[in-house]
């Protein structure tokens, strides 16, 4: 499977701030790959390198085999893009947005059809600003599709949308995927990365601190399955001296970290053998937005605390 995208030592810099800093990854052709960030990562700034309207301080950058800066009137017809929170003229009919944007590019496509394929064929004729934030971002979806591009960049295409337009939007990406294009997705919602992604990368102060799938990521960097049972904090002190497990309480409920497949037997053989009241058990186990709290959060505390030292 050929690199839809890749980057290798990008570097941007704005005077003495490098807001990247080195910056590898690739993207292979017919994913969806997540590029996720707290704000001022970083994200925003790769991204628009990536599409050509931002130009690089060092690097390569290589989409569809072509330099997003020097070949930017060449790649743009080959890229669709949607950004947050996506508008456009008022009194504007969808289906006649897309026969606008046909005429922008060159190609003559079909209105039905292409608002079929986003799950909005029912607004056809109706205003844009009529719709709702979803109908709004799946006509902004249509519209990127209109020189049905081979890489489609979608920047927190959910932002703001109820649970039910929010998974109307996935299900046009997971489409999108099923096609063949290449998705790159920015978002806030790291259960959406997990649903979506194939790969995911995560920058934090302008370096990539995490890439590969959200499973590869939680197993590195999370931590290990859990029980959960609701119980006093005697059980917790039962537990740790007669198991020597780890245990965790907090406001009636103990979280005991499972080694082996086994643990979680012996743990409840002892929960019931301590005769301490109990009540409710299962496992959890930790998701990519825990995984990406604790990373951010863990290097943030470093930093403040290098800063602080003499």
């Amino acid at each position: 499977m050929s690199d839809a995208i890749r980057v290798r030592g990008l570097v941007k810099r704005y005077g003495e701030l490098a807001a990247v800093d080195g910056v590898d990854f690739s993207v292979p052709s017919g994913q969806v790959f997540a590029f996720l960030g707290p704000n001022g990562a970083g994200k925003t700034t790769t991204v628009e390198i990536l599409e050509g309207l931002r130009r690089r301080t060092d690097g390569e950058v290589s989409v569809l085999g072509l330099d997003p800066w020097s070949q930017g009137r060449e790649l743009h017809q080959q890229i669709g893009v949607i950004p947050q929170e996506f508008r456009f003229f008022e009194k504007t009919r969808p289906a006649e947005a897309i026969r606008y944007y046909g005429v922008l590019f060159g190609t003559h496509p079909d209105p039905t059809e292409m608002l079929a394929r986003v799950k909005l064929s029912d607004k056809a004729e109706a205003n844009f600003d009529t719709l709702s934030g979803g109908q709004k971002q799946k006509l902004g979806l249509a519209l990127a599709l209109v020189s049905e591009p081979k890489v489609l960049f979608l920047d927190e295409p959910t932002t703001g949308l109820d649970p039910s337009a929010r998974r109307g939007i996935w299900e046009v990406i997971r489409n999108l995927r099923s096609e063949g294009r290449t998705v790159f997705l920015t978002t806030h919602y790291l259960e959406e990365a997990e649903l979506l992604a194939d790969q995911v990368a995560i920058i934090h102060h302008g370096k990539i601190i995490a890439e590969g799938t959200s499973s590869d990521i939680i197993t590195a960097h999370g931590r290990p399955e859990r029980l959960r049972v609701d119980g006093p904090p005697s059980l917790a002190d039962y537990l740790r001296s007669n198991l020597q497990v780890p245990v965790t309480t907090d406001r009636g409920t103990l979280e005991i970290e499972l080694r082996t497949p086994h643990d979680a037997l012996r743990v409840l053989t002892a929960i019931e053998e301590s005769g301490i009241p109990w009540k409710d058990f299962g496992t959890v186990h930790d998701t990519l937005e825990d995984v990406f709290i604790q990373m951010v959060g863990q290097m943030d505390e470093g930093e403040v605390a290098a800063r602080r030292s003499p």
